[in-house]
């Protein structure tokens, strides 16, 4: 029996109209924004819940934060395990798969005996739930390179949507059929996208014939050798470790200080999701060459919503504003330095995409667990200044690269007109950060 080449994306997204003939561009990238959103949602359906969590097992508010820490965990191992796979094995077979584990996972926490077994199976549900990650390299690979900022930042946007709309969901599902129900719906989602996305997505095989050991050695390389990939997942795991810690930590507050129900913590997450507006309007500004400037905007809005969340705390509509600015920042700044990595190395985009996602993940479990300290010793105002630094920082890298470039400039330029000097002496950019 013959088999049949490999095709690349591009390829079998324009011409493979055989079978189900639903292989347009547009239905590609509705199927993979769902796809994204679906799957990332299992991670944050927990934050709401974490007070009905505490009572129904019996444990401290302290030990109920844990879940989301080991659910970043969780998400980081699944990165640095599943996500180089995305370079070695069939993209379409590998998802579809993964999603079915991640249906037994979620099954298990909606039937969970006790708290331990719980928090297992969150990190069981976190390592499975990595397919976004899979897919958004799917994406850039299937979009034309001067619209790829675009193309990825609706998928995206569909990834934000399935955040922002996973605390809600699950709040509302909690009022109405009890804490576990979520787990349990979710289960059957994921069955049905896995279903989706093998009959619906085209074939994609990596050229990569190197051994699964091989890939995950060449994941550190990577972020050895790539200083502006460690630039941006630093800047990204800072941002993202402040998002962390505001929708930690405002659950508890919503319910202490403003005395909502949990369905009005879910109403309240809702207004988080139009940060998602941020993501395509993101990758339009770096198709545009305005990615560095758009980067700085976006950490300065970070750092003027956790101010407007510390010092308007006693105001709701204050904190929604809050919520809706780091929402849009976190999303923006995502979206332009996931369009600049991904042109690093096109061949190794899933595993540039595990280098920047493992260090956003830390970033965010890391934060979690701060937060939970913070907050119980100091309360919602020691939360916000934690959360004020952390962009402050990504601030300083942002600083620190632009002075690099400029004196890099500055090096190639004296090297064009000094004698005995080539320029290609001076043509190596500082490694940095």
């Amino acid at each position: 029996m013959r088999t049949r080449p490999a095709v690349t994306i591009a390829h079998a997204a324009t011409t493979d109209r055989s079978g189900s003939g639903l292989r347009s561009l547009r239905l590609i990238t509705i199927v993979l924004a769902f796809a994204c959103g679906a799957s990332v949602a299992n991670l944050y359906y927990s934050q709401p819940l974490l007070d009905l969590i505490s009572r129904a097992f019996a444990v401290d508010r302290t030990t109920a934060t844990f879940v989301v820490t080991a659910t970043q965990i969780g998400y980081a191992v699944g990165l640095a395990t599943l996500l180089p796979l995305g370079d070695l094995l069939e993209n379409r077979k590998l998802a579809s798969r993964t999603l079915v584990a991640t249906a037994g996972a979620l099954l298990l926490a909606g039937f969970a005996p006790d708290f331990w077994v719980f928090l297992a199976a969150s990190v069981a549900v976190a390592i499975t739930s990595v397919v976004a990650q899979i897919l958004i390299p799917l994406a850039a690979h299937l979009a034309p390179p001067e619209s790829r900022g675009k193309f990825v930042g609706q998928v995206t946007t569909g990834l934000l949507l399935g955040i922002m709309l996973a605390r809600s969901v699950s709040s509302f599902a909690a009022a109405a059929w009890g804490w576990r129900s979520i787990y349990i719906i979710s289960a059957a989602l994921m069955l049905l996208t896995s279903i989706a996305l093998f009959k619906l997505l085209p074939r994609r095989q990596p050229v990569h014939t190197a051994r699964y050991g091989t890939l995950l050695v060449s994941v550190v390389t990577l972020a050895r050798t790539e200083p502006m990939l460690r630039r941006r997942a630093a800047s990204q795991a800072c941002l993202f470790g402040a998002f962390t810690a505001f929708w930690t930590a405002i659950g508890y507050e919503l319910i202490d200080r403003h005395h909502f129900t949990q369905a009005g913590v879910a109403l309240f997450a809702l207004v988080g999701a139009a940060g998602a507006i941020a993501a395509p309007v993101g990758g339009r500004l770096g198709d545009a060459g305005h990615g560095t400037v758009a980067r700085l905007t976006a950490l300065g809005i970070g750092v003027a919503a956790l101010a407007l969340a510390g010092f308007g705390a006693s105001n709701v509509y204050l904190l929604a504003a809050a919520g809706v600015l780091l929402d849009l920042a976190v999303q923006s700044h995502q979206v332009l330095s996931l369009r600049e990595i991904y042109s690093l190395s096109p061949d190794a985009r899933a595993r540039v995409n595990a280098v920047y996602m493992i260090t956003v993940f830390v970033g965010g479990a890391a934060a979690s667990a701060i937060t939970a300290v913070v907050q119980s010793k100091w309360g919602w105002t020691g939360v916000t200044v934690f959360a004020g630094i952390l962009p402050l920082i990504s601030v300083a890298i942002w600083l620190q690269e632009r002075r690099s470039t400029r004196r890099h400039a500055s090096q190639v330029t004296d090297a064009d007109v000094r004698p005995g000097l080539r320029p290609a002496d001076a043509d190596t950019a500082p490694a940095g950060f």
